[in-house]
């Protein structure tokens, strides 16, 4: 694992990663957190690599263009909340407001992040515990619990004993989504796998799937450009 740079306004830098089982070059770009990783069979020399990322520039710079920057969560910053785009604003008394084109946060500005971030997870577990019980209910098969975390490689998972995980930001996708992926998660009590049978249950709870499922891979990764100190 090495890190080079590749030079011009702005400068780009690059992971480096060597792999046995590469059989060519490969250049990818994460969209949850920008970084850029270019991967090397064991025996190609770093120049080639460089002369690759060359070749490649005019592609990965308007992709990372595409990408835009992470926001940084503060006050005056905006930032979706069940879809709903609303910019954080000072707030007073001791609860969090959601207003229809702002959210209000009280307490000391250094503090606004972490409470929003609190507050979210929160509404997070509400709005995926009700989805749950709704589907778990109709499908006639209960789970045994409801974790979240700020997970990066899938929005939610479904154990074989039954425990449901999601990401708390779902809670920033519309809320749409947000049902799409718990009534995904619970048709896996049913169906541990992805089969006609599991997608079929899919559509038997929820309806069709197909337009969040694809909000989800063209729009989710966005979702991980909002940083909260974290």
């Amino acid at each position: 694992m090495g890190q080079i740079t590749l030079p011009g306004n702005p400068p780009i830098a690059v992971t480096l990663r060597r792999s046995a089982q590469a059989r060519r070059l490969s250049l990818r770009l994460s969209q949850i957190d920008g970084r850029v990783t270019l991967t090397l069979p064991r025996r190609v020399p770093e120049r080639e690599a460089v002369g690759f990322l060359r070749e490649k520039e005019a592609w990965l710079r308007g992709h990372l263009a595409a990408r835009g920057d992470d926001a940084r969560i503060e006050l005056g910053a905006v930032l979706p909340i069940e879809g709903v785009m609303r910019e954080i604003r000072p707030g007073g008394g001791r609860s969090v407001i959601l207003g229809e084109t702002c959210v209000e946060v009280p307490g000391p500005e250094e503090r606004v992040a972490a409470r929003l971030q609190g507050w979210l997870r929160t509404l997070a577990r509400e709005r995926l515990a009700e989805a749950s019980d709704r589907y778990a209910a109709r499908l006639g098969r209960p789970y045994t619990r409801l974790t979240l975390r700020d997970t990066r490689s899938r929005w939610g998972s479904c154990t074989s004993q039954g425990a449901l995980m999601y990401s708390w930001r779902l809670i920033l996708a519309p809320r749409d989504v947000l049902d799409y992926v718990a009534a995904h998660e619970v048709s896996h009590l049913a169906e541990m796998n992805h089969s006609k049978a599991f997608w079929n249950t899919v559509e038997a709870l929820y309806g069709d799937w197909r337009p969040q499922r694809r909000w989800l891979h063209d729009e989710g990764g966005s979702l991980h450009r909002y940083r909260f100190g974290d």
